[in-house]
């Protein structure tokens, strides 16, 4: 029997099959779902050793309360531990799911097709893994070797050109010990003369602009190895640009008018007091000549 791929799809038994449920929608967009309830054991999924779970679909509705048990308990399945999860729920009920609940994304019911099918496959993008000529995928990494590239959930990291010939060739072997010896063949060429202290220093530098999103193991004798992502460590949402909101120019204040400066009266210029006339002395009155009366003349003899 081949491999067969399906979505998974867990909720209450008796609403599973209703029109306008998961199961129903995704079947008729031609996908192959199975279904369980929430309490039922997770193998029951698989039929065969080959069988993989494309996503997993929790349709909590009105009890998204019960949609986190419900998670934890099918991750104790180990093939789906790395199944990337949506939960569903009412519009009434979105205010309830935790961020910290493990899910990858959730979707409001009733759903709409294109939009349930449109986040399974953005789900699935961010679980998968890959490898081709021109560009690897590990967890949230994606390294693009044509265009050097390196982004992590959709932000851009800036890597010299050593830090990411170093990741390429270790995400190219990932699972796999790489050795100090090959990675100085590989990236600094067999010519190089340097120790294995070199690349010690320069695998530490990607690891400290990553961070916890390069699984990186150091292997004390043996070399790096680059792990699988931590299944139980919920993904980062793909970093979106934020449109701001077009912000109206502030109308300015209306030019206050300019304050004329109180004139201040004309200096009267300084009056002389004007000069009194001078002021004649009055004229004694001439002396009159002694009157004659006053003395009477002798008469002559």
């Amino acid at each position: 029997m081949g491999r067969t791929s399906f979505i998974a799809i867990v909720g209450h038994g008796p609403e599973l099959a209703r029109d306008d449920g998961a199961a129903s929608v995704l079947r008729a967009l031609g996908a192959e779902v199975r279904t369980a309830d929430l309490w039922d054991d997770p193998a029951t999924f698989f039929r065969s050793d080959d069988d993989v779970a494309r996503v997993l679909v929790v349709e909590a509705l009105d009890r998204p309360d019960l949609a986190a048990a419900a998670l934890r308990a099918m991750r104790r399945e180990p093939r789906f531990a790395a199944t990337g999860a949506i939960v569903a729920v009412r519009s009434a009920q979105v205010a309830r799911v935790e961020p910290s609940s493990g899910f990858d994304d959730f979707i409001l019911a009733p759903l709409v097709p294109a939009e349930l099918y449109a986040r399974i496959r953005t789900v699935e993008w961010k679980r998968s893994e890959f490898s081709n000529e021109e560009r690897i995928k590990v967890g949230d990494i994606v390294v693009d070797r044509a265009a050097r590239d390196v982004v992590v959930a959709g932000r851009p990291v800036q890597l010299t050109a050593k830090e990411f010939a170093l990741l390429a060739h270790l995400a190219e072997r990932r699972g796999r010990v790489v050795s100090r010896e090959e990675l100085l063949s590989r990236v600094w060429g067999a010519r190089y003369e340097g120790g294995e202290r070199t690349v010690d220093i320069h695998v530490r530098r990607p690891g400290a602009k990553l961070g916890e999103d390069l699984p990186l193991l150091t292997l004390r004798g043996a070399g790096y190895k680059l792990v699988a992502p931590d299944p139980e460590r919920p993904p980062k949402p793909v970093a979106k640009p934020v449109a701001k909101p077009a912000t109206k120019l502030a109308a300015k204040p209306a030019a206050k008018p300019v304050a004329k400066l109180a004139t201040k009266p004309a200096a009267k210029p300084a009056t002389k007091p004007a000069a009194k006339p001078a002021t004649k002395l009055a004229a004694k009155p001439a002396t009159k000549p002694a009157s004659s009366r006053g003395r009477k003349s002798k008469p002559s003899r």
